[in-house]
């Protein structure tokens, strides 16, 4: 959380739905940091320290998703992460992503409602933070 609001990653190589995630998510009052690979969120997460993170499965290598998220176990991550996936329902039906780390997995395109009633849900304040 910084000034007041919670930080959400974002992990991506299309640009398009980066922004999209951003300009609903900062419209939400959330801060957002934005990467386009798997290298670079790693980056981003090391110093923004997220309170969520929303990464996606396929970027530029077909396991950048899935190693990522190996990286951020080995970091001690303690961020909620949301797999986006083109083949989300079919993933969440084949795939244990409580087993992968996960938190859940999110169908593209985006429903924006859906994405922020799962995040309210998520991030809810505690007594120290209110």
């Amino acid at each position: 959380m910084q000034d007041g609001k919670y930080v959400i990653l974002c992990v991506d190589d299309d640009e398009d739905l980066l922004l999209c995630l951003q300009t609903v998510l900062e419209a939400n009052g959330y801060l957002v940091a934005t990467a386009k690979t798997g290298e670079e969120g790693l980056r981003r997460y090391k110093a923004v320290q997220p309170d969520l993170i929303i990464l996606d499965l396929m970027m530029e290598e077909v396991d950048t998703g899935t190693s990522f998220v190996k990286e951020l176990r080995a970091l001690g991550n303690t961020a909620p992460i949301y797999m986006l996936s083109s083949v989300g329902d079919n993933l969440t039906m084949t795939t244990d992503y409580a087993a992968l780390g996960l938190a859940g997995v999110l169908q593209k395109p985006i429903d924006n409602d859906q994405l922020l009633a799962i995040l309210a849900a998520r991030l809810k304040p505690t007594a120290a933070q209110r």
